[in-house]
């Protein structure tokens, strides 16, 4: 399974609405509840994608809001 416009670009974590809109191109500014990003500031390059992964890595997957989190997420389960 490949990531769609629906997950987030980081953590590829689906969210409710896509968080670059339907077109991909215009970003909500919202917070993903899992890895915390800012669709919009640190997703909208490559490199940043890649930089902000790497630290909420390292952080050991870390959830921004743990109220969020499915009972059986897993890291390993989500799209790459």
């Amino acid at each position: 399974m490949s990531p769609s416009k629906y997950n987030c670009r980081v953590c590829f974590f689906p969210q409710k609405n896509p968080p670059w809109g339907l077109d991909g191109k215009a970003p909500t500014y919202g917070i993903c509840p899992c890895c915390g990003v800012e669709f919009g500031y640190e997703d909208s390059t490559e490199e940043g994608i890649k930089e902000y992964r790497s630290q909420w890595i390292t952080s050991g997957y870390k959830w921004f809001d743990e109220s969020q989190k499915p009972k059986d997420w897993k890291w390993e389960k989500q799209p790459q």
